[in-house]
């Protein structure tokens, strides 16, 4: 499989993900400039990756802009025909914003930019995206944001739920779901998602900061890592269950 990392104007996370793809994890990568408009060269399983930064300097709101860039369509017609897309904080929030994953990116509760480590509870090992990991595990991954308050309606929130689309929550270091643990007031504790079909991830934490050894963690490569492995090994009645 290969890696398309979709670079917008103000993007500043990408260089960390490429990286932690080609470097780390050896595997290949093809940078896109937003203006691109075709992705030929991905099949159904490669996977299209927005970074974190400030695309467009979060005018208008984060990802507002970021979502009518002319590789957008490319995208969006990408996740709908099943091809996997992962966007990490302000990629979680252009993905809400195109309307690939629900709910909405609102201000920090505390008004105030936030970057520190935290911890994680994967909520369930059924995703494609999660499938290697252990379900009883706390990743430890860096979060830096001033709005990555997750928030949906109480409709959408139950949908999410029924079809276990939240796939982490802010946690303590003991894996205990709490608001002292939430560092940004999000719903629920909600800190990762994905679409009702599960081939499409959003998350605010960065796993790309959490891949060596010298950066303090690398709970984050270990979810790169299950991915990969899930794409390349699971059969096709595995991957059947796991993208819904």
């Amino acid at each position: 499989m290969k890696f398309g990392v979709v670079v917008f104007p103000g993007s500043n996370c990408d260089r960390d993900l490429i990286h932690v793809l080609e470097d780390v994890l050896q595997q290949e990568v093809v940078v896109l400039w937003h203006k691109q408009r075709e992705l030929k060269e991905f099949d159904l399983t490669d996977c299209i990756m927005l970074p974190g930064g400030f695309s467009y300097g979060d005018y208008l709101r984060p990802g507002a802009i970021a979502r009518f860039s002319p590789i957008m369509p490319a995208v969006v017609e990408f996740a709908q025909s099943g091809g996997y897309v992962w966007g990490i904080c302000n990629g979680f929030q252009i993905l809400c914003e195109a309307g690939l994953l629900p709910g909405v990116l609102l201000r920090n509760v505390h008004q105030r930019f936030v970057c520190r480590t935290v911890y994680l509870r994967l909520e369930h090992d059924e995703s494609v995206f999660t499938h290697k990991l252990d379900v009883s595990q706390v990743l430890q991954i860096p979060i830096a944001h001033a709005d990555g308050r997750y928030y949906a309606d109480p409709h959408t929130l139950e949908e999410m739920q029924r079809n276990r689309q939240i796939i982490f929550r802010y946690c303590s270091p003991e894996g205990q779901v709490c608001p002292e643990a939430n560092p940004n007031g999000s719903l629920e504790n909600i800190a990762g998602i994905t679409n009702q079909a599960g081939n499409v991830l959003g998350m605010m934490p960065h796993p790309e900061r959490a891949a060596e050894e010298i950066l303090g963690s690398t709970d984050g490569r270990l979810l790169f890592q299950s991915f990969i492995e899930t794409v390349r090994t699971a059969g096709v009645d595995v991957m059947d269950d796991l993208l819904r």
